[in-house]
């Protein structure tokens, strides 16, 4: 099974990064959050790294699983594994390398945008606010402080 990352990466005014995919690649003009596939041997933090460098010339500063979701897509009939993290990046201009466009909405407005299939249950939490990206890494941060 092909496991798949995905960021969710939100900004104090409570935007979310999306991009929509090329028109030549699969599933094309669909909106997506960014992220790909985890290769062979790869942690899936350090594929989610690399995925946003690669997509966004962006750097990972921390992150969370915060979802995860099999979905089988019709054209390829082999099931995927995306796994959703609520990702903070380092400040600094996005360009969108990999996508036609990007764009930061507010979470009510995801269900204007086109998305993959395997992304409705997600977008339909964060529209309603069971899912606050922000606060779920703070969470992580507080967590992670006990511990030491």
């Amino acid at each position: 099974m092909k496991v798949v990352v995905a960021a969710v990466i939100e900004r104090a005014d409570r935007r979310l990064l999306i991009g929509q995919r090329r028109s030549a690649d699969t599933s094309p003009l669909k909106w997506e959050f960014p992220g790909g596939k985890v290769e062979e041997g790869e942690a899936p933090e350090a594929a989610l790294a690399r995925e946003l460098h690669e997509e966004l010339g962006a750097t990972l500063r921390k992150s969370t699983e915060i979802a995860c979701v099999r979905h089988v897509y019709a054209a390829t009939t082999s099931e995927l594994e995306i796994r959703f993290f609520a990702a903070a990046i380092a400040e600094g201009e996005l360009v969108g390398k990999t996508f036609e466009q990007i764009a930061w909405v507010l979470p009510r407005e995801l269900s204007q945008y086109d998305f993959l299939p395997a992304n409705r249950q997600l977008i339909a939490e964060l529209a309603t606010g069971r899912i606050k990206p922000a606060e779920l890494l703070e969470r992580s941060d507080a967590e992670q402080q006990r511990k030491l």
